[in-house]
């Protein structure tokens, strides 16, 4: 293991470039991330002294494929991006866990009590004890380190800031305690463990596993408990594209109601043919019983439902592209998948306020923008007031980028790149 002066040096020389290039991929972007890393690693030693130190890092991620398809055991499609949270680390002997996330204070963890405590609900102290309690109920061990940890995964962009963080802790608990033998998968399930018992928030395993696991990851949740995982490799730079994440800075305020009605209304449908979830109806039974089903539960449930039917297999078909090389195929099945959640699943903007649809005024921008074959968008997450994405040719990125920004702000959009690592030991 390396010595924090010896990795700042290394840095300063430029000796991890090739390195960093390759984890994220932008070339513009090496001299912010070394500039990062170097302040990193001396916050850390400030925090806990000069001497041994490791850097890890976990990626967020950028739903592709699948809005709204998880909730009803379906398939998706996400990419790991090229931000990300990164831990400088060192290992103790006294199963104490001292850690500084970013400009908060001090977590300290006892590895002996590692216990629900509900008065710890929605704390990142949560997040770290149920990372350690699933590692633990895994069979793997847990002990002692200190660390600082800082993140530019954009949070309220829908882009996992959280699961990027359990990805990272787990991947810690890997390395050093576990000769590194938690695989990807199974740091994703702790993860998701941790946010859902531990830090209250019931979300589904997509985030964790795109953190986790890398490049782009096709996930079929047939089987919930036993998800199927497919990595995917795709060099999308290869191909000359960018990944644009917009934030349209819309408000989230009573939406919940809205983002609620999206699983009730499907699983309201699902119901109708005694099924628990829209997985295990077909387009002809929608079609077959549609007066009644109309008549029981409104056309926009139907709607809803046959969103769901047609994206689900969407999704496989947005994979294949990709395995296949077929770039272009790929682009078109991502402007169907927008298409559907604006007239089908309708979650771009809400009734209850007709007067602000910023992301409908972002999707609309954008196809001016991106009109000749320029790219392709469509609405990002959960939807109603949040983010859009955008394949955008390179060429075009930066008058996409001034666009954007002309109409939500200055650092409204954000140009990413799909990069091939989950979470990883940097530099040892």
């Amino acid at each position: 293991m390396k010595k924090t002066n010896e990795i700042k040096e290394a840095l300063k020389k430029g000796d991890y470039k090739d390195l960093l290039t390759d984890i994220y991929v932008d070339e513009s972007r090496i001299e912010y991330q070394t500039e990062r890393y170097i302040k990193a690693i001396e916050k850390f030693e400030k925090l806990y002294g000069e001497g041994d130190a490791a850097i890890y890092s976990a990626p967020g991620r950028s739903e592709v494929g699948g809005n709204h398809t998880d909730h009803q055991h379906g398939e998706i499609l996400a990419a790991s991006i090229n931000l990300d949270a990164i831990a400088v680390t060192r290992k103790t002997d006294d199963n104490m866990i001292h850690l500084i996330s970013g400009t908060y204070k001090e977590i300290v963890i006892d590895v002996n009590d590692i216990s629900y405590k509900e008065s710890e609900k929605e704390t990142t102290k949560a997040l770290i004890k149920g990372v350690l309690k699933g590692a633990k109920d895994h069979g793997f061990d847990i002990g002692g380190f200190t660390a600082y940890v800082t993140s530019d995964v954009l949070i309220g962009a829908g882009l996992s800031s959280s699961a990027a963080f359990e990805t990272v802790v787990g991947t810690i608990i890997s390395q050093l305690y576990n000769d590194g033998k938690m695989d990807a998968v199974t740091i994703a399930i702790i993860g998701q463990y941790a946010e859902n018992v531990y830090f209250g928030k019931p979300c589904g395993l997509m985030d964790q596993m795109a953190c986790s696991v890398g490049s782009l990851v096709h996930v079929n949740f047939a089987k919930p408990k036993e998800p199927v995982v497919e990595k995917v490799e795709f060099d999308m730079n290869k191909y000359g594209y960018s990944l644009c994440i917009t934030d349209t800075k819309g408000s989230h305020a009573d939406l919940t109601a809205d983002y609620a009605a999206v699983p009730q209304e499907m699983k309201e449908v699902a119901a109708y043919f005694g099924k628990e979830v829209l997985l295990e109806v077909t387009m002809d039974d929608v079609i077959e019983n549609i007066a009644e089903i109309r008549q029981k539960f409104g056309d926009r449930a139907v709607l809803r439902a046959i969103h769901f039917i047609n994206e689900n297999k969407r999704v496989q078909k947005e994979a294949d592209a990709l395995k296949a090389e077929k770039i272009d195929e790929f682009l078109e099945l991502v402007k169907e998948s927008g298409d559907s959640s604006y007239k089908y699943l309708q979650n771009v903007y809400t009734v209850n306020d007709i007067k602000h649809q910023n992301v409908s005024l972002a999707l609309a921008i954008s196809d001016t923008v991106l009109e000749c074959g320029k790219g392709v968008c469509r609405v990002h997450g959960g939807g109603f007031a949040g983010t859009i994405q955008a394949f955008v040719k390179n060429e075009a990125v930066p008058e996409y980028l001034e666009k954007m920004d002309k109409v939500f702000g200055k650092g409204a959009c954000n140009v990413l790149k799909i990069r091939k690592y989950g979470g990883m030991k940097v530099i040892d």
